[in-house]
């Protein structure tokens, strides 16, 4: 990416909530780094002393999710006011950059102290509903702080007020306590005047906003794009007015106007960057072998290839390439000009023509290298790629395998496309497709433990390679950044998978042999629908007893379709408990009756406390006998007939605590594959309403993988493990108490496992009702709050199945 202007978007500039002498300055930059760029301060021409913080991170990147580009690197610039500061006259910040020096803000000091006396609040939304008025927002203050509405006669309007948690306001001004930022929703009745006044009173002083009470559905559109553009007045500085309101359209409307070119472009480094990766140097520099094995392969693709290695910002590497092409080799000449250009490209001549596993390690064997890392012949590394290795080797020494994200390139090399960003690293994933493919670097040392690679697997040698890998190394790291572009030739499996099905063949015996070595026995492995993503089936040995946990209120037509897909099922060694929650239907008992009178595989238990489903579910729990403990919905309909040993084959194995499913709405889209913390803001199922006829990203949707959670609705946990956390948080009434409970089972070590081939409907939400009612909101803003509490190392940090270059607003592996 060619240099271009780093421009400092302010988004903030205030007095520190906790000290009145330190003035805060707070945005980013265009390129998400400061780089040369530095900011100032002066009062009167003094300049002021500052202090620079840096925030990164998922909270960050959900912060300015509005921005045209990702943004994952907030700046906060502290600076000491003066003493003396009442007497003096104005505050000037400026942005230094590129020789030049631009004000970037203007006040004057009576303006800026004043601003600090006052209330901080906003009102962010003001709508009609049900012949009422709505109006939504949030202050900065204590229990003191007072709110009330009047009408154009300056009467008091009685109203209905109810706070909550505002997560985005906390992050934002982070030196507050938590406690005293406010979220609030204030209702009451339509008045006659077309305007009301809300006034916020505190410490003496009333804040007044003049509010519309006639919001059309016209000014509600306008409301919001007004919304986007006060967000987005930094991006209309940039690019003026009809830029601005087309990023608006999309974001109102979601177009899709992605262009990954642009993306990558953006996200790659600069000439400045490299540059000071070429200039760094590092307390552990370990010699890096790149080994190729090569097959007459053309010279303008070779070229390219060597020169992707050359141009390496990190330099202590060696390229080792093996000529399999055999006698009279067509590139032997070029090969022995590549040698003589650089001392650190090794190319080992073979008079005989040499199959992929025995070529590579023929090159492997002609490393010295303490890392070695695979590449393809007609392939290409971007510049960083062996840097950012490096890095994360002196981050974390005892890392001793690494995997990069990567993506496809024409055969010209002028278009980037299909990138494959990945999660980090997930065993179930990696045993149902290779994942991990380009660009791999592995420890020497291991590959002298596991042997090289085995010709018996050609087609799929790597992923033999890979898994073999997976067996012995316990530090294996992602990197969640493109480093390998991959040639896609027409006959190659990246765009024609069918002209080299024998690869595909081998892929499934490599999985096996996988299972055979680690001693999961009883497995048998098929190929999917996507080739190149295989599916685990277990045949199960023993046939333990399953406690299916079943919480009702009343609706017995749904409680009848889910009893009778249960029935379907061709596992038997089950028990039924139902868990009675306050119905008040006669009908409802009587239905209870005839059930247990006619099926001793199930028994009704009475709730009698007020609804709480962690409660509920833990109640259940205690009148279970199986060993594993499968938690339905009374709004679910089990799919295919062997759902449960879909679930138990997984839940059985040691390393495994709760399994999910593949749950649809019904109208066939997806409710459930998979459960990612953050997405959404708090967690959210990843792929929702993806239709059933696709396999999502990267067959993601299709493919058995380890999760941070799963829903609920329909869950296996081992009862033992279930027990030793004593169960759902019952603090956690109704939201986020499965996700909670799956995150202490990971804190376990024990990985939570979705597996597509268990498949059910859910008829999400018909029992229970919406969270549309003043206590509900309430209710789950505190466990919003509970869980963010808990979880905020996570929650910060990102999950580590959902790569980090994903949007957190969208559930379909969007890029942000």
């Amino acid at each position: 990416m060619k240099n271009s202007n780093n421009i400092f978007e302010l988004v903030d500039a205030r007095l520190h909530m906790n000290d009145r002498h330190i003035f805060i300055v707070k945005g980013i930059y265009s390129k998400n780094i400061a780089g040369e760029n530095r900011i100032s301060a002066f009062i009167d021409g003094e300049e002021l002393k500052g202090e620079e913080q840096i925030k990164e991170g998922v909270e960050v990147q959900r912060r300015y999710a509005w921005y045209p580009h990702p943004i994952n690197t907030e700046y906060s610039y502290l600076f000491d006011l003066p003493q003396d500061i009442e007497k003096k006259k104005r505050l000037k910040v400026f942005e230094e950059a590129e020789g030049k020096k631009k004000e970037i803000y203007s006040a004057s000091v009576e303006k800026v102290l004043e601003a600090g006396k006052r209330l901080i609040y906003s009102i962010d939304s003001v709508g009609g509903r049900r012949g009422g008025i709505e109006i939504k927002g949030w202050f900065i203050g204590d229990d003191k702080v007072s709110i009330n509405v009047q009408n154009a006669n300056k009467e008091l309007i009685e109203t209905k007020i109810t706070f909550g948690y505002r997560r985005d306001v906390v992050e934002n001004f982070s030196e507050v306590n938590p406690e005293i930022v406010k979220g609030f929703k204030i209702m009451f009745k339509k008045p006659q005047q077309k305007r009301v006044k809300v006034n916020f009173t505190y410490n003496g002083s009333t804040e007044t906003q003049t509010i519309p009470t006639t919001p059309s559905k016209l000014r509600s559109v306008n409301k919001k794009m007004c919304s986007y553009l006060k967000k987005g007045w930094a991006y209309y500085r940039r690019h003026g007015v009809r830029l601005t309101l087309n990023r608006v359209e999309e974001k109102l409307f979601e177009r899709d106007t992605f262009n990954y070119e642009k993306w990558l472009d953006n996200h790659s480094p600069n000439d400045l960057y490299l540059s000071r990766q070429r200039k760094r140097k590092f307390e552990r520099e370990p010699k890096i072998s790149i080994v190729v094995p090569l097959y007459k392969t053309p010279k303008k693709y070779l070229t390219a290839m060597v020169e992707s290695v050359k141009k390496q910002t990190y330099k202590n590497w060696e390229l080792c390439l093996s000529d399999g092409s055999g006698e009279n080799s067509p590139i032997e000449s070029l090969l022995r000009e590549l040698e003589q250009s650089d001392q650190r490209i090794k190319v080992v001549y073979n008079k005989e023509q040499l199959k992929i596993s025995d070529n590579t390690n023929r090159a492997i064997e002609a490393a010295t290298g303490e890392f070695i890392g695979f590449a393809d012949h007609d392939d290409l590394l971007t510049p960083n790629a062996l840097y950012e290795c490096v890095k994360i080797l002196n981050r974390h020494p005892k890392v001793q395998a690494i995997y990069s994200d990567e993506d496809k390139v024409t055969m010209d090399g002028k278009k980037h496309f299909q990138p494959h960003f990945k999660p980090d690293y997930n065993e179930d994933l990696l045993n149902s497709t290779n994942y991990f493919c380009h660009f791999f670097m592995v420890q020497r040392t291991v590959i002298d433990k596991i042997g090289m690679l085995n010709s018996e697997f050609d087609g799929a040698q790597d992923y033999d390679f890979v898994l073999r890998c997976s067996e012995v190394v316990k530090n294996i790291y992602h990197i969640p950044k493109i480093l390998y572009h991959w040639r896609a030739h027409e006959d190659s499996t990246a765009e024609n998978p069918e002209s080299k099905m024998y690869a595909f063949e081998a892929g499934a015996r490599a999985i096996q042999a996988h299972y055979d070595r680690i001693g999961w026995k009883n497995t048998k492995v098929t190929q999917t629908q996507c080739l190149g993503v295989y599916r685990t089936h277990y045949t199960l040995d023993t046939l333990p007893l399953v406690s299916i946990i079943i919480p009702n209120k009343d609706h017995i037509d749904d409680l009848k379709t889910c009893l009778k897909s249960i029935e379907r099922c061709t596992y038997q060694n089950y028990e039924i408990i139902i868990v009675e929650n306050n119905s008040v239907e006669k009908e409802t008992f009587q239905f209870y009756h005839t059930l247990e009178k006619d099926n001793e595989k199930l028994k009704v238990v009475y709730w009698e406390g007020i609804f709480n489903y962690s409660a509920i579910n833990n109640f259940g729990v205690k009148h279970a006998e199986g060993r594993y403990l499968l938690f339905l919905n009374n709004d679910t309909e089990i799919i295919n007939k062997d759902c449960i040993e879909e679930m138990l084959g997984f839940c059985m194995r040691e390393d495994v605590g709760a399994v999910g499913a593949r749950l649809y709405y019904s109208d066939g889209t997806i409710q459930h594959a998979g459960v990612i913390v953050g997405l959404g803001g708090i967690a959210g199922h990843i792929f929702l309403n993806t239709p059933s006829d696709q396999v999502g990203y990267f067959a993601r949707v299709i493919t058995q993988q380890d999760y941070s959670a799963v829903t609920a609705a329909c869950i296996m946990v081992k009862k033992d493990v279930f027990e030793d956390l004593q169960g759902f948080d019952e603090k956690l009434v109704v939201a986020f108490n499965d996700v909670d409970l799956c995150l202490r089972i990971r804190e376990l070590g024990k990985k939570i496992v979705y597996n597509p081939y268990a498949e059910l409907y859910h008829y999400e939400s018909k029992s229970r009702g919406q969270d549309d009612t003043p206590d509900k909101i309430e209710r789950f803003n505190r466990e919003t709050a509970y869980f963010e509490d808990r979880w905020e190392k996570i929650l910060a940090k990102g999950d580590p199945y959902y790569n980090k270059n994903f949007a957190i607003d969208r559930f379909d592996c969007s890029l942000c």
